[in-house]
């Protein structure tokens, strides 16, 4: 009954209503002159914003309005948000950096397929984050382009507007335009996430829930060509532990990255010589005592955009397995229901880190992928997938297949098959298969999962990130959700996992049987506290087990904080000579911190720490300080320090791995105008305790390397 009587009132109010057609104005208007339009009743209005979190269907707390329009070439939105000023959440930071921060955002699905969708968000401030998203997979926040924002605090609340080219969007050539969209204000202090028209969390589905825009008819992106050159100019002064003795090294590199848009749908890319350089470090984790490869995620720019049309169940495709690549190509986007996508590149690493007389010295590795995918029905698809590397002698193919099927409005379906064959250098070849089955049930109370996972022992992707093989996995998760209409408690709720694994022998390799508590808070403020048992086969059987809790809050405009720490008994995976692996008593905790004293000013400080020992003696002892400290003068110059210190003792009687320690810092001056353009001035510098040849002894700090680089990238666009 409260479900039926919440649908009356919505219809009632044209909560529901599914189109908004824009009017064209005469020329590109400024801030100002959008405001006055919209002040005059001359732009279409959308009202009547609507919670999806923490409440169902409830009106926005704040009154929230937006008017939209178009001048044949840019689309514009105009937020007019209400608020108390001593409530909003807005600070002047770099591109991207505004989770901490009140922000409203627009998500247009422009070929209205209910599968994918541009976001583009911006805060108080006009600090802009754009993404992409494509349901069934996460949200790809790699997505870079051009567009205009401003943000304008008033004595009632905010103004946000933002100006989007059509040139940096893609659709299809036809000549009346019909696209999804919605609109959204998400208000930190009451973790309100809410949009215009209302979309639902109790529907497993985010775009088919898009209203639709109308009135774009004779647009296009026109002639779009986009050229990046680049140049980077680094100066190093380097330890070289053979000799030892410093060398110095000077490193000249320049690019050029360049984008051809066909059919106003497709994106083909040629690069020479790309921007590989890597201006961010990555961020800190635990690497010490590890089974399995740690994940670091990409960040070099031209494997980013359009990262999801290569993303598959199985991870078959890991940009950073292509190291340094000389030239490479890639072509993305849309063909009505098909999206396509496909890369080329060559990779000189392999070849350069051979002795001179390997008969493959310098020789480059060549790589290769392609996607193409159909879609049909309400969200569902299938799609087939390849990629190939030959480095020499040695080669490895990987052909897939997989799909996502929409059974209902709460229930999906993913499947893959994928073969793989490889060759050896001494040119032996092998082939190998993998499948894999989930079925996922998800809504507002409600949430299972199910999988499937079979990896066979010649199962080979050198292109993709495949921890483990041999395995044939099964593994559950459910939980549930009460959500509370008042008070500061907003929802709260178990959760249930359960995990068991067979070799391809029929041997027992692992279970999991885990449950965790959760308790979300008004103010950004979540509980979590957890206990796991667990059998592992790893030479021979163990059986452990975890307990962990963490807590996060947001709650002041100011500060942020995380915690969690976590204890049990963990393998020593890496014994030392003459020792079988064992089973040890272990802890782990992390610390994060962000302080905004004031809106230009941010610290985040991070810790990390990981122990395992006996009763008798420690096995390790390995901590991670990050400190990181940003200035922001104004949106587009800003500086950047970061301090790292990492530390590992060890005991070498039981764990083969050497005491280490490192200090690092890392300043970074950047001068970004927009997404492609900007100017970065940098210094590294490093501290070890590594043993050398001669000189200081391992417990001392010697510096092992310094550099300075500037790196500038323009773009040009015709």
């Amino acid at each position: 009954m409260k479900r039926a009587a919440l649908l009356l009132i919505l219809l009632a109010s044209g909560a529901l209503s599914r189109d908004l057609k824009i009017p064209r104005l005469g020329g590109a208007p400024s801030f100002d002159e959008l405001h006055a339009s919209a002040q005059r009743g001359e732009l279409a209005e959308a009202t009547g914003f609507r919670q999806r979190v923490p409440g169902d269907g409830a009106p926005v707390s704040a009154a929230t309005s937006a008017y939209l329009a178009h001048d044949g070439r840019n689309l514009h939105v105009l937020f007019v948000c209400r608020e108390d000023p001593a409530q909003v959440r807005a600070n002047l930071s770099k591109r991207e950096e505004i989770g901490n921060d009140d922000f409203v955002a627009i998500y247009l699905d422009t070929f209205h397929d209910r599968q994918r969708a541009y976001v583009f968000a911006a805060n108080p401030l006009g600090i802009q984050r754009d993404a992409v998203i494509t349901e069934g997979q996460p949200e790809d926040s790699s997505f870079d382009t051009l567009w205009n924002s401003h943000g304008r605090l008033t004595a009632d609340g905010f103004l946000v507007w933002m100006s989007i080219p059509f040139r940096s969007l893609r659709f299809s050539h036809a000549p009346a335009q019909r696209w999804g969209f919605a609109l959204r204000r998400q208000i930190l202090r009451t973790n309100e996430e809410t949009y215009y028209p209302h979309i639902s969390n109790r529907v497993q589905g985010f775009v088919q829930q898009f209203a639709t825009l109308e009135g774009l008819d004779g647009v296009s992106p026109g002639r779009n060509i986009q050229l990046i050159p680049y140049g980077a100019f680094t100066h190093a002064r380097l330890q070289d532990a053979a000799q030892p003795a410093f060398t110095r090294r000077n490193d000249a590199r320049a690019g050029l990255d360049s984008k051809f848009v066909i059919r106003d749908a497709l994106s083909f890319d040629v690069t020479v010589n790309p921007d590989f350089s890597q201006v961010e470090s990555d961020d800190p984790q635990v690497t010490v005592n590890q089974r399995f490869e740690v994940f670091f995620p990409e960040k070099r720019p031209f494997f980013l955009e359009n990262a999801g049309y290569f993303e598959t169940p199985l991870n078959l495709f890991f940009s950073r397995r292509i190291v340094d690549p000389q030239v490479g190509a890639r072509l993305t986007g849309k063909i009505g229901r098909w999206a396509v996508a496909g890369l080329a590149a060559n990779d000189r690493a392999p070849g350069e880190v051979l002795e001179s007389t390997n008969p493959l010295y310098p020789s480059n590795a060549e790589a290769g992928l392609v996607r193409v995918q159909r879609e049909f029905g309400q969200q569902s698809r299938v799609a087939v997938f390849a990629s190939t590397r030959q480095f020499g002698p040695q080669a490895n193919h990987v052909v897939s297949a997989d799909s996502r099927l929409k059974l209902n409005d709460t229930w999906f379906f993913t499947g893959q098959a994928a073969w793989t064959t490889a060759r050896d250098s001494r040119r032996k070849s092998e082939s190998g298969s993998g499948y894999l089955a989930q079925i996922l049930r998800a809504g507002r109370g409600l949430t299972y999962q199910s999988r499937y996972l079979d990896l066979s022992p010649q199962f080979r992707a050198d292109l993709g990130f495949v921890r483990r093989v041999d395995i044939r996995t099964t593994d559950h998760f459910l939980g549930y959700r009460w959500w509370r209409e008042n008070g500061p408690l907003q929802n709260f709720g178990p959760g249930f996992t359960a995990l068991i694994n067979y070799d391809h022998s029929g041997r027992l390799q692992d279970w999991i049987v885990d449950s965790a508590f959760s308790m979300n808070f008004t103010g950004q403020t979540e509980f979590n506290v957890n206990h796991g048992e667990q059998y592992e086969f790893f030479q021979t059987g163990f059986r452990k087990h975890r307990s962990s809790a963490s807590l996060f809050t947001g709650w002041l405009r100011w500060l942020s904080l995380f915690a969690s720490y976590g204890a049990g008994t963990q393998t020593n995976f890496n014994p030392a000579i003459g020792l079988r692996p064992f089973l040890a008593d272990s802890a782990d905790g992390s610390f994060t911190m962000t302080l905004r004293p004031t809106a230009r000013f941010r610290w985040d400080q991070t810790y990390l720490y990981a122990r395992l020992d006996t009763p008798r003696a420690d096995i390790f002892t390995n901590h991670l300080v990050r400190s990181r400290v940003n200035y922001q003068f104004n949106k587009e110059l800003s500086l950047r320090f970061i301090a790292d210190y990492s530390s590992i003792r060890t005991n070498p009687e039981l764990i083969a791995q050497e005491d280490f320690r490192r200090v690092s810092g890392d300043v970074l001056l950047t001068y970004q105008l927009n997404a492609h353009t900007a100017l970065f001035l940098g210094c590294i510098d490093r501290e070890d305790n590594v043993r050398l040849l001669t000189g200081p002894r391992p417990q001392d700090f010697t510096n092992t390397g310094r550099q300075v680089f500037v790196k500038l990238s323009y773009l040009l666009r015709f």
